[in-house]
């Protein structure tokens, strides 16, 4: 049997990654809110102030989610919290 310290490392890192990932698809998240708010602004000039309003709380909670991604990250890596159990109960 290989060893379970190993397994737990190695499925951390890949959480990790999944985590990032989130970064990625929070950049092309962004991108498509400004390009809607872009859109509409054009159609409709008179709500400009409501629509840019809108679009910066969007992303806002976009940038969020791409933050707490990278935290999770951090967390999986640096300061995983499945390795002192596993180490309490190993030995």
């Amino acid at each position: 049997m290989q060893d379970p310290l190993a397994f737990i490392i190695a499925f951390a890192q890949m959480a990790a990654a999944f985590a990032l990932l989130n970064g990625v698809l929070t950049t092309i998240g962004q991108g498509r809110i400004v390009s809607s708010a872009i859109e509409s602004i054009a159609r409709q000039p008179e709500a400009a102030g409501t629509i840019r309003t809108t679009m910066f709380i969007g992303l806002g909670i976009a940038e969020t989610s791409g933050i707490y991604g990278l935290l999770i990250a951090f967390i999986l890596l640096f300061a995983n919290p499945l390795i002192p159990i596993y180490m309490q109960f190993a030995g």
